[in-house]
């Protein structure tokens, strides 16, 4: 293959792997690698594409475009401003680069810009109209985003409205001047910041989430992300998210000031959470000096930055700078006035001494190194992720080289490069293992995963992880199982599975030894019936639970509950005939793109195939339309996706699925749904179409919603003829006054509360 093959099949895989951690960054909040690795891989492929634009004309790329962060069961809202992305750098050269071309652009070198932290978070875009909080919206693809609005007002330290501005001129000693004097609020306004948590928070959900059976998260940017998106708030409040702004959107008038400095200073008046370690200066050698001080003194922060954003100060000098882009969509704007410098991250040098494989409750075989223990950020290291074979492969990391380790996103180690220079001839290339370590069973890789797997269910090391996970508090809640008497249950072959459970008996199990027969540990009588009560106890626990319980792949607990809610039992979950409808929109959207007569694959067909097509179109289009349809009229299927119902089907119709259902009824356990999911059509707001307005107490609109929605109503955002109820909050507007004008029954939000029993 010549040098250029080779940059082309390069060019191809970048732009696929660069997809790939798209979506596990934007949608799922799981990257697998760095900020670093992941910007060195679009810079590559950057290059490949100034090298050869006859391949890269034309075709979707990830350097031209920017991560979507949307996803199921939000409604979508597009911003009135779109939300840019900006350029990234790591180094000082292109830095005093980005402002030299300014300095060119207006003639002058002493430009003053605003010197910001950037905080390691997750993107969000707030509205405040008259001064109130009406919507919260996730970035998304840059021109629209998913509505969190009721997630974002359990964040404590967000006001819901601003605090009224009074000029210094005004009379201190008169009152009505005073009032008089408060500047009001821009109509309409979009503020935009970052969702973030702080690391002892982060520390403490992560904690909970391993006590209660579920996988930690690698840093606190992903568990923001994550928590953003939960479908209920009500968990989102238990997750001390906090909130920073620093950027302006659409405003209507006018922006109230003229510069960043100035916009700065109006957040802060308004009462809004803002930035710490801001710094306004002038010229290129003051930029890097702001920088070098937020760098030394970050170590020291209760939350990740990881880097500083430069923006030029003027507002007016910012709208003759423009963007890149403009005249393309807006998802593909970059400003020409603000450019991130980002901190690479804190590395150290150290020997590889083993990998170990770590086998998980799925079957994944996680490998890990084995360190010399080195100090990385003020702790010591002596374990980090290797991720999976691809990446030891790709990086060709061998025991005993010396390689570079760094704490990915501040928190979790990782292997990133190895010293090729110090590499002994003895390390040899690392041969993952062909066989679980634990139970010898031949792994296997299933065709477009990454992971390798030991297939055998009975593998002691996923029995012990499994019972760990079905005692944690978000499943069976089964106190003192996990841990150490997990694994000596499977180690005795008293238990094989989740069911061997309820065979317990208090006075053998107290007899079970945790420790070993050289040094044995007792359990003890009173811990072994604190242990079969609270299995005892599991029997009535709720059709969502047990489907968590059951361990089906990708099934968490939001889904588990929904699942369960158009069900309503575990046989109906079995045989369900949802789940397949669901399965099949799929590749029914394949067949009507297919079937388009439009497509470039359907052309200079004869008069008779093109009829014929353009009937099946139509009619598999009318047919896709209806399954929408269905799939919109009930909440917790529109929350269920495509791939997890394919996975739960596939789970029932197996054998360790027919078992688990022929077990359950054989101990006599028949778990029900906690709540049954309620369509359009049925429940008592069937058929009845309801209008919001105004600020409703202890309910926000997006909650208010889901009640209607879930109570069989249809929400509208406009009042008419067809109008049933009008639901007035505080400072209701022009619907109030429309629904009075054609005689609509308005309603509270105590009387809705009625109506929806």
């Amino acid at each position: 293959m010549t040098s250029s093959e080779n940059d082309h099949a390069r060019l191809v895989r970048l732009r696929a792997e660069i997809a790939a951690h798209d979506e596990r960054y934007y949608r799922r909040a799981r990257p697998e690698i760095s900020d670093f690795d992941y910007d060195r891989l679009k810079r590559e492929l950057a290059d490949l594409e100034a090298l050869y634009p006859e391949v890269a004309a034309g075709e979707a790329s990830p350097t031209r475009s920017v991560g979507d962060d949307r996803s199921e069961g939000f409604s979508r809202v597009k911003h009135r401003q779109a939300m840019t992305t900006l350029d990234n750098t790591y180094d000082e050269v292109e830095l005093r680069e980005f402002c030299a071309r300014l300095a060119r652009l207006f003639g002058r070198e002493d430009l003053a810009y605003s010197v910001e932290p950037k905080i390691d978070g997750a993107s969000i875009s707030l509205t405040y109209e008259h001064g109130r909080l009406t919507r919260a919206v996730t970035r998304g693809d840059g021109e629209e985003g998913d509505d969190v609005t009721a997630n974002v007002r359990t964040i404590a330290n967000l006001p819901a409205t601003l605090r009224p501005v009074v000029p210094l001129v005004a009379p201190a000693d008169d009152l009505f001047a005073a009032v008089a004097a408060v500047e009001p609020f821009p109509e309409y306004i979009e503020i935009r910041g970052e969702v973030f948590l702080r690391f002892d928070e982060f520390a403490r959900i992560n904690a909970a989430e391993q006590d209660a059976g579920g996988e930690s998260y690698a840093n606190p940017r992903n568990l923001a992300a994550g928590t953003l998106k939960l479908l209920d708030p009500a968990l989102v409040a238990t997750r001390r998210l906090e909130i920073v702004l620093y950027g302006l959107g659409a405003c209507e008038p006018a922006a109230p000031v003229a510069t960043q400095a100035a916009w700065h200073a109006r957040l802060a008046a308004w009462g809004l959470p803002t930035l710490e370690h801001r710094r306004d200066v002038v010229g290129v050698e003051a930029v890097l000096a702001a920088i070098r001080a937020l760098d030394a003194v970050r170590g020291g922060l209760g939350y990740a930055t990881d880097g500083a954003v430069v923006k030029l100060d003027d507002f007016a000098l910012q709208a003759r700078a423009g963007y890149r882009g403009e005249g393309q969509s807006a998802r593909k704007l970059s400003p020409r006035w603000a450019c991130a410098y980002k901190f690479a991250p804190e590395q150290a040098e150290t020997r590889l001494r083993a990998v170990t494989i770590q086998v998980g409750r799925t079957g994944v075989l996680t490998p890990v190194a084995e360190l010399e223990p080195v100090q990385i950020a003020g702790t010591t290291v002596a374990r980090a992720t290797l991720h999976n074979a691809d990446e030891i492969a790709r990086k060709d990391i061998r025991i005993g080289d010396f390689v570079t380790v760094e704490k990915a996103g501040e928190i979790i180690p990782a292997v990133v490069a190895v010293n090729l220079a110090r590499r002994a001839p003895e390390c040899a290339p690392y041969v993952f293992p062909a066989v679980c370590p634990v139970c010898t069973t031949p792994a296997v890789r299933i065709e477009g995963e990454v992971a390798i797997r030991c297939p055998n269910t009975d593998c002691p090391a996923q029995l012990t992880t499994r019972l760990d996970y079905v005692a944690g508090r978000a499943v069976l809640d089964l106190e003192n199982l996990g841990g150490v008497v997990a694994e000596a249950l499977v180690r005795s072959g008293e238990v094989r599975d989740v069911f061997d459970l309820f065979s317990l008996e208090a006075v053998k199990l107290g007899e079970l030894n945790l420790g070993t027969a050289e040094a044995p540990r007792i359990l003890g009588f009173k811990n072994a019936t604190r242990i079969v009560e609270a299995i005892a106890r599991a029997r009535g626990h709720d059709l969502g639970r047990w489907l968590l319980a059951l361990q089906i792949r990708d099934v968490g607990a939001a889904t588990a509950q929904d699942i369960a809610a158009v069900h309503g039992t575990l046989e109906a979950v079995a045989g369900s005939e949802i789940l397949p409808r669901l399965a099949r929109i799929p590749s029914l959207e394949d067949e009507v793109r297919t079937t388009n007569p439009k497509a470039r694959a359907n052309k200079g067909q004869s008069d008779g195939e093109r009829v014929e097509r353009e009937m099946r179109h139509a009619t598999l289009k009318a047919k896709l339309e209806g399954e929408k349809a269905w799939r919109a009229s009930l909440i917790e299927l529109s929350r269920i996706d495509f791939v997890t119902a394919a996975h739960v089907i596939g789970f029932f119709d197996s054998e360790r699925g027919r078992r688990a259902v022929r077990r359950l009824a054989e101990l006599g356990i028949a778990p029900k749904a906690a709540r049954l999911a309620t369509a359009e059509g049925r429940g008592p707001l069937a058929g009845k179409t309801l209008v919001l307005t105004g600020t409703l107490p202890s309910l926000s609109r997006e909650e208010a919603k889901q009640l209607i929605e879930a109570a069989g109503g249809k929400v509208s955002g406009s009042v008419s003829a067809k109008t049933d109820y009008v639901v007035a909050g505080e400072e209701a507007g022009s619907k109030l006054e429309k629904a009075r004008e054609l005689g609509v029954t308005v309603i509270d939000a105590a009387a809705l509360r009625a109506l929806l029993g």
